[in-house]
């Protein structure tokens, strides 16, 4: 009946709530890690002696693990889906994950690059020759430009670039569509980049490939980025969504509508795009200096 059920859900997600392939494999896991748990717990069990008792005892597993509250509240989500599925199927009367609350996310301002380094690694960063050199620049220029996620770098097609009204078509969470309008300069690129992916014989649709005609996987974007950003920043977060986080804190401080910001960030609400409200200290320095009566003394 366990297995059914999870069969079952999964299929539900991936056909009916057409959830992405990354989010069908960490619900799948986190089911997965749950059911393990509980087999110690209740070494015989059926779904209806799941109580959220249960539950919590397998977040304080997690904890006890050192698993971030942030790890831990997804999974709890993974659970009350699956649990309001199962209610929803008439498999279960009630969801025990109901009662169940999950512990508080620690409040962490994003992680992203100051102007000034980001104009530097554009104007002295040595890009590999050939193909492999304009795709990597290519990659870093599309996500610092655009604010994609690394997913939704990764689903790009050619076919999604509109050159005459200089815009990208992103599929975003739950295959959300949006558009997103790039610069004169990011449209150099993408020209330069298309004319030597197809001299080079590279006919895959997915716009950015290996030299094996593969799309980029998720390891090569992360690989290029960290790679990259070394020769800028020392801080211990290098991924590609720093890259994202860069490119909404640089548009809020110079005054960009966060109304528009939110869109282009693809965020469901707007209280996701708040978080980067934030103002770096050296704009907050040159506020003060400006302002305070005091602050030349």
């Amino acid at each position: 009946m366990k297995e059914a059920a999870i069969k079952d859900f999964i299929s539900y997600l991936s056909l009916q709530k057409r959830a992405s392939p990354l989010t069908v494999k960490n619900y799948s896991y986190d089911l997965k890690e749950f059911f393990t748990f509980l087999d110690t717990e209740i070494p015989i069990f059926d779904l209806t002696d799941i109580t959220h008792q249960h539950a919590r005892g397998f977040m304080a597993h997690l904890m006890d693990k050192k698993q971030a509250a942030r790890s831990v509240n997804r999974k709890l989500s993974t659970l009350k889906s699956f649990f309001k599925y199962l209610v929803r199927s008439h498999i279960l009367n009630a969801n025990p994950m109901q009662k169940v609350q999950g512990p508080k996310n620690a409040k962490k301002l994003p992680v992203f690059i100051d102007e000034g380094q980001i104009q530097k690694l554009f104007d002295n960063y040595n890009f590999k020759s050939g193909f492999e050199g304009l795709r990597d620049k290519l990659v870093i220029d599309i996500l610092y430009q655009t604010g994609l996620r690394r997913a939704e770098l990764m689903g790009l097609k050619e076919s999604d670039i509109d050159f005459f009204n200089s815009q990208l078509k992103v599929l975003g969470k739950r295959n959300k569509e949006r558009i997103i309008p790039f610069g004169i300069g990011l449209k150099r690129n993408l020209e330069e980049y298309l004319n030597v992916k197809k001299d080079q014989h590279l006919l895959n649709p997915y716009l950015l490939v290996t030299l094996k005609n593969t799309p980029l996987s998720a390891l090569n974007v992360t690989k290029i980025v960290t790679e990259v950003l070394s020769a800028v920043t020392t801080g211990s977060k290098k991924s590609p969504h720093v890259l994202r986080h860069s490119f909404a804190t640089h548009l809020l401080n110079n005054g960009a509508d966060i109304n528009a910001v939110k869109e282009l960030l693809g965020h469901a609400s707007l209280s996701a795009t708040q978080i980067y409200t934030h103002n770096t200290i050296e704009k907050l320095k040159r506020s003060y200096n400006q302002a305070h009566p005091h602050s030349g003394i």
